[in-house]
C-alpha cells in the first residue's frame, strides 16, 4: 500500500500520522525515542497527495481526508487494538480515529495538534523567533531559506539540518493542487474537542510556547475528554517542537509508552 512509507519494531501498533504539506519523515525524526521505548510496531503513513500517496480523487476535503485514514487504519489493523501519534493536521485526525474505534485505543500521542480547523477560532501567541543566524541563511537555497523561516523558531545550523533532513523533503514533494483543495474545504465535523465521551488511555499533549500555527492553549480543551492526559508546554519550541527540542520530546514520549505499555496489560 503507497500509503504506508515506513515499518520499525514490534508490539502495540502505533500510527504515525504527519501534518499538512509535509509527509511521514517529518516524524521519522521521532524514530530514536521510540525505539528506545521498545514497545510499538511504528506504522509511518503518508497521506493523500502527500509523500508518495496520490492525491483524493473527490473534493479532497478534510472530511474526506478523515474517512481515507479511517479506512486505511481499519483495513492493516485488522481489528488489533492500537496507539497513535499524530503532529499537528495529523493530530486532529489521531483525535478523529480515536472516537471512530472505541474500545481499542491503547494511547494517544499529540504533538503541536490542531485542535479547531479554521485559523480564526485559535488562540496562537505572535509569532517570535527565539534565536536567529543571519549567516546561515545566507548559505541557503531561496526557496529553501523561506520554507525554513516560516516555521522554524531556533534558526540555527543543527536545527536547519533537522530541518532539512526531516521536513524539506516532503515539502519538496507536496502536491499542490490537492493542498489548496484541501484548505477550501478544511472542516471536519464533528470536532473531538466537542465530543462527550471521556477517556481514560494515556494521552501525551504536548505543545511549544512559540507555536503561532496551533498554539498552546486551545489544546487545554482537550483535557475534558481525555482523563489520563499529560499537558505539557516546551519554552522556546514551535510548531516542529520535535525539531527544537528533541530531549524533551524524547523524555516525554518515554514516560508515555511507559504508561501505555501498562495500560495495555490491564484488562479493558
Amino acid at each position: 500500500m503507497s500509503e504506508v512509507q515506513y515499518r520499525a519494531g514490534e508490539g502495540i501498533l502505533l500510527f504515525m500520522i504527519h501534518g499538512q504539506g509535509i509527509d511521514h519523515r517529518l516524524l521519522l525524526a521521532l524514530e530514536p525515542a521510540l525505539e528506545q521505548c521498545g514497545i510499538f510496531e511504528r506504522i509511518y503513513i503518508d497521506l493523500p497527495g502527500m509523500g508518495s500517496c496520490p492525491a483524493l480523487d473527490g473534493e479532497g476535503s478534510l472530511q474526506e481526508y478523515a474517512q481515507w485514514l479511517e479506512a486505511r487504519i481499519a483495513g492493516i489493523a485488522a481489528g488489533r487494538k492500537f496507539a497513535l501519534l499524530g503532529n499537528s493536521m495529523g493530530g486532529l485526525l489521531a483525535q478523529h480515529i480515536a472516537d471512530r474505534f472505541p474500545g481499542r485505543i491503547l494511547g494517544l500521542a499529540l504533538l503541536a495538534s490542531v485542535v479547531y480547523p479554521q485559523q480564526a477560532q485559535r488562540s496562537l501567541p505572535a509569532r517570535q523567533i527565539a534565536h536567529t543566524d543571519e549567516h546561515l541563511f545566507s548559505k541557503l537555497d531561496a526557496q529553501d531559506a523561506i520554507a525554513y523561516k516560516e516555521m522554524s523558531v531556533v534558526q540555527t545550523e543543527e536545527n536547519w539540518l533537522a530541518f532539512q533532513r526531516f521536513a524539506l523533503p516532503g515539502i519538496r514533494s507536496a502536491n499542490l493542487r490537492a493542498l489548496a483543495r484541501l484548505g477550501k474545504r478544511y472542516v471536519l465535523e464533528p470536532l473531538p474537542v466537542h465530543g462527550t465521551r471521556v477517556e481514560d488511555f494515556p494521552t501525551l499533549i504536548l505543545c511549544g510556547t512559540l507555536d503561532h500555527i496551533c498554539g498552546f492553549d486551545d489544546q487545554l480543551a482537550l483535557l475534558r475528554r481525555y482523563q489520563q492526559a499529560a499537558y505539557q508546554v516546551i519554552k522556546r519550541a514551535g510548531h516542529n517542537l520535535h525539531l527544537d527540542a528533541p530531549q524533551q520530546v524524547h523524555q516525554a514520549l518515554l514516560d508515555w509508552a511507559q504508561k501505555v505499555a501498562g495500560y495495555a496489560g490491564q484488562p479493558h
